[in-house]
Formats: C-alpha cells, structure tokens, sequence
C-alpha cells in the first residue's frame, strides 16, 4: 500500500485524508473542551495541559504529514498510532491508576480515533480492523477492567475503522477502473488518429507493391510477399486493444501480430481477457508450434491460430497443412534431449491448468488444441509463477 499509485487514485483520496485531519482537529478541540469542563477532577492542572500540548503537536505534525501526497500511507499511520498510543499511556500522569480504573475521565477522549481512520484509509477494512482493536485494547489496558463503557468503545471503534477501511477501498478501486477507462479511451483516440494516417499513406504503398511488384519477376514477387506481412502487422498493431489494468491482458491482441500472409489469426471479435501471465504464456505456446511450422511443415505450408471464448474456459488450435509429425518422432525427439515439444507446449498448458491434444499424421498436416479455463487453478499458478521466476 506505500507504493507508487496512480495520480487518479492519489485525487480520489485527498477528501478521506483531508476529512481525517478535519476530524483530529476537531477530536482536539473536544478534548480541550472536555478537560477544561472537568479540570476539577485532575490533581494536576498543569501536568494535564502539558499532555494537551503534547496532543495538539502531534495533531499539527500528523496533519502535515497527511495533507502531503508523500505521507498519505500506511507507514504515516503506523507511526501515527505508536504516537498516539504513547500520548494515550502517558493518562497515568495526569490521573492516577485508582481513578482511571474507576469513572475519572481519560484525556485523549475520542482523539485517539485518528489513527484508526488513517490505517483504514491506508489498508482497508483490515487496517482499520488492526487500529481499533490496537487502541481499544490500550484503553482497556488503560482502565484495567472490561466494562460496558470500554466494550462500547471498543465496538465504536471496530465498527468506524471497519465502515471507513470499506469505504476507502471501493474508492481506489473505483479511481483505478476510472484511471483504466480513461487511459483506454485515450489509446483508441490516439490509435484511430494513427490507423488514418497509416492508411491514408503506408497502406496504400503496400498494397501498390503487391499489386505490381510480381510484374516485376521473382525480386518484385518477394517484395510483394513481404509488402503483404507488414500490411498484415500494421492492421494488427491498430487493431490491438490496450491492457484492461489489474494484470489482465486481452489474448485475441497478443496473438494476432503472429498473423502473415501465410499464418492466419482467427479469434472473436471482443477482447478475452486473460491474467497477463497467462497470456503471455499462452502466446509463447503459440510461438514454438508456429516455429516448428516454419522448421518442419515444409515451404508451401499455412497455418491458422484459431481462439474460441467458451465462457468459463477458452479454446486455443495451431493447425498447418503441412508435411505432418510422423509416428514416434516426438518420443525419439524427447528420448534425444530435445524438449521444445514437450517443455514449451504441453509443459507450459499443463502449468496453467489447461489439458493439450495433438492431432497429426504424416502428410496430413498437424493441429495442437489447447482449451483451459480463464482462470488457472491454485496449484497451478503457483507452477506458473515457478516458471516465469526461473
């Protein structure tokens, strides 16, 4: 939570800073107020305003702290409650131990609150959780004795802290999808502005060059195949939709920049969204069978990509009609130390969850399908994770 946040986030999050500095001033004042309505009580006038200095400070320094983007984090508000409760113990020296554990007010009064509020602004419901039952706890300590009073305080503070940390975290996640939203549409403006420029210009050029460049004899039909890839990859890369944000990725995008003019891509027209990791897993998958096309399908042979959303799960196909995989080649191949097969395809899919067929004869070309769910089983990203550390 003290890491770098996104500017949306950081803006949708000053008014709950903002409205705890508000809420220690005033807890302050109320403080003030009381001791000053019950100054008859305390043995020692000067030692109880001396503690209502030390507050006050402390309120001041905090505020300061949390109205700075660089202090509104969970190391401010641990810091925070360790001050807090130390001001909170120093009671002792202001009251003694047999009135406290009687009726006799406690200075702090409801100012220590603040830190409670500020770990549920910083860490969620669990922050403000962890701060309420650390100050409740204190003031139990404090009174030395679990009366209704204390257990009404303590239930106060569990319940704000909680309520706040809730409210704290639907806000940022909120920032962020407004933050991906934003960035999204600024993607497409920017790419649609481009995809007119390209094709006004770079576009047509290449398809001029295939249209004539085969008149041209053997040089020209090779400037035309190649003309006709980068037409291919420039119509992917406008097409690419942008990363929808929380470490998801969309597979359709990553794997058409594969397509050529002999590799087509066929997927749904809407984004899949995959974990990131599992996409670019997935795409790697893709890569070894397109180069084994490339190694062994022989020159004249295509091959076709093909993505299937089934909902749950996903269906992936890399088929050729080329030369095939003859019967037994893959067992010599494995038997021979030669692992692509068996590490960077059945061994990635069986990572993430998913079950790989293969479907190949010699002269009939080949076809891997993959189909795995969307999201990979617990031990299995934890198999994933192993893999991308190495």
């Amino acid at each position: 939570m003290t890491g770098t946040r996104s500017p949306a986030e950081t803006d949708a999050m000053l008014p709950l800073w903002r409205a705890i500095v508000v809420f220690r001033g005033g807890a302050m004042l109320v403080a003030i107020g009381a001791f000053w309505l019950d100054r008859e009580v305390y043995p020692s006038f000067a030692a109880a305003v001396g503690l209502l200095a030390a507050m006050a400070v402390w309120t001041v320094i905090s505020s300061i702290v949390y109205l700075r983007p660089g202090g509104q984090n969970a190391r401010a508000a641990v810091i925070d409650l360790a001050a807090t409760l130390a001001l909170l113990s120093a009671t002792v020296l202001v009251q003694p131990w047999p009135a406290l554990q009687t009726t006799a007010p406690i200075l702090a009064s409801v100012w220590v609150a603040g830190p409670v509020l500020a770990l549920a602004a910083a860490l969620g419901r669990d922050g403000g959780l962890a701060g309420a039952l650390a100050v409740g706890g204190a003031l139990i300590a404090l009174r030395q004795r679990i009366g209704d009073q204390e257990l009404f305080n303590l239930t106060l503070l569990v319940i704000s802290g909680v309520t706040f940390g809730y409210v704290a975290t639907r806000i940022r996640a909120t920032a962020q999808q407004l933050h991906v939203a934003l960035a999204a549409e600024m993607a497409a403006v920017e790419r649609e502005r481009l995809a007119r420029t390209i094709h006004d210009g770079v576009l047509q050029v290449l398809a001029a060059v295939q249209r004539r460049g085969p008149a041209l004899g053997p040089d020209g039909a090779e400037l035309a195949a190649l003309a006709a890839d980068q037409e291919i990859a420039l119509r992917v890369l406008m097409s690419r939709q942008p990363p929808a944000g929380e470490g998801r990725s969309d597979l359709t995008s990553a794997l058409r920049p594969a397509a050529t003019a002999r590799i087509e891509v066929v997927a749904p027209v809407d984004p899949v969204w995959l974990p990131s990791p599992v996409v670019d897993e997935l795409v790697a998958v893709v890569r070894e069978a397109l180069t084994n096309v490339e190694r062994h399908a022989g020159p004249g042979a295509r091959a076709w990509v093909v993505v299937e959303d089934l909902g749950t799960s996903i269906s992936l196909s890399v088929r050729d009609n080329g030369a095939g995989i003859e019967a037994g080649r893959l067992d010599r191949a494995v038997a021979d130390g030669r692992l692509g097969v068996a590490a960077s395809i059945r061994g990635r899919v069986h990572d993430l969850g998913g079950r790989v067929a293969l479907t190949t004869a010699a002269g009939d070309g080949t076809e891997w399908e993959i189909t795995m769910p969307k999201e990979p089983p617990a031990g299995h990203g934890a198999a994933l994770a192993l893999r991308r550390s190495r």
